[in-house]
């Protein structure tokens, strides 16, 4: 009878890693592309390039081969190919490195990836010996190529931003999630400082008195020890589990806004942030609650205007984010919960301000106040 074979689970669950890679998506990618590109091997062997049907798709092969390049360098594979669309008239390539481009470069990187395309494309059109089969009039070219350029990176920054929204998305979801932790944290903690700390208080304050009624006798040595010792203690529990609780995993105040509107601006909605000198005089709880309301309105604008140029205003006494509103609904309706306003509103209540919302002469406005 045949032995069985040992099961080898670190070499399955390495497979299984390497299978959800991002490097196995670009392996794909790469094999996607030369799998379309080589079904143009006939006809490159037919034209008039000094190649054969091997060599053409060795050069098709190392093209394609570019694309495990198109997150670390999405340019040089764009550079490979313009070259197989100058040499071999080759548009297949060319869409996927401008995909790549708006994926891992955004909004701008593609868009100059796309004009330049463009340009050098018209550039060949233009040029005598450009194929007739890829258009031979200026209409021809304009329903073809331009197309091709303008889909592919559009694709591509939409969905570099839809990756911007769902990391902010998910930073919130975790930011909430330490909140929780801390409210919870500093719930324990005063329920232990005023079951535990009434119950320390009462020892200390009892030795103390045996401490006073015992001198001159003989355990007056070891009451004083006692009393001097529940003191510690006292001391120890307030130190330990009050004061650091409450400084522990603190909501960021002013000071985290610049991060807020720089990580808003690279999900293509720039920020204008102007903060006012006295505004950083508030309190940490009032910072707190203007630093959760910023980050609750950059996040509303990237998921329902994304693209738009949002501006933050914060006072001693006020913080005003507003952004135009969009031309047209999102392609599609952003996933959203619908307690971002709820939420606002409990932590600006929580300080004694108020909060209003709305939209307003083509602009949607959040106004946030806190008395003076």
């Amino acid at each position: 009878m045949m032995e069985r074979m040992p099961e080898m689970p670190a070499t399955t669950a390495l497979l299984r890693r390497y299978v959800g890679s991002p490097f196995a998506l670009d392996v794909l990618t790469a094999v996607s592309c030369f799998a379309l590109m080589v079904l143009d091997v006939p006809g490159l062997a037919a034209a008039d390039n000094s190649l054969s049907g091997l060599t053409a798709t060795f050069v098709l092969a190392a093209g394609s081969a570019s694309l495990l390049l198109r997150r670390r360098a999405p340019w040089l594979t764009y550079l490979v190919a313009l070259v197989f669309l100058a040499w071999l008239h080759e548009l297949t390539l060319i869409q996927f490195a401008l995909y790549s481009l708006g994926r891992f470069r955004g909004r701008w990187a593609g868009i100059a990836g796309t004009a330049v395309y463009v340009g050098v494309a018209y550039a060949l059109f233009t040029t005598p010996g450009w194929p007739e089969h890829r258009g031979d009039t200026l209409s021809s070219f304009l329903s073809l190529v331009v197309p091709i350029g303008v889909l592919a990176s559009g694709v591509g920054i939409a969905a570099y931003r839809q990756d911007l929204v769902r990391e902010l998305q998910a930073q919130r979801a975790e930011t909430a999630a330490l909140q929780a932790v801390q409210e919870e944290r500093q719930s324990v903690a005063r329920d232990v400082h005023d079951l535990v700390g009434r119950e320390l208080t009462m020892l200390t304050v009892r030795s103390e008195v045996l401490a006073v009624r015992s001198r001159g006798k003989p355990h007056e040595a070891e009451f004083e020890e006692l009393s001097e010792t529940a003191r510690r203690a006292h001391l120890l529990l307030n130190e330990i589990i009050v004061r650091r609780a409450d400084r522990r995993g603190a909501t960021p105040g002013l000071e985290g806004l610049p991060a807020l509107a720089a990580e808003s601006g690279r999900a293509g909605s720039p920020v204008r942030l102007t903060v006012a000198q006295e505004a950083r005089t508030l309190s940490p709880l009032r910072q707190a609650a203007f630093h959760r309301v910023v980050q609750e309105c950059l996040t509303n604008a990237a998921k329902h205007a994304p693209g738009e140029p949002v501006t933050v205003t914060v006072s001693a006494t006020r913080v005003e984010v507003s952004n135009p509103l969009p031309a047209s609904a999102p392609f599609r309706a952003p996933v959203s919960t619908g307690t971002g306003l709820l939420s606002m509103e409990e932590r600006m209540s929580s300080v004694g301000g108020t909060l209003t919302a709305g939209r307003e002469d083509g602009t949607y406005r959040v106004v946030a106040r806190v008395p003076a």
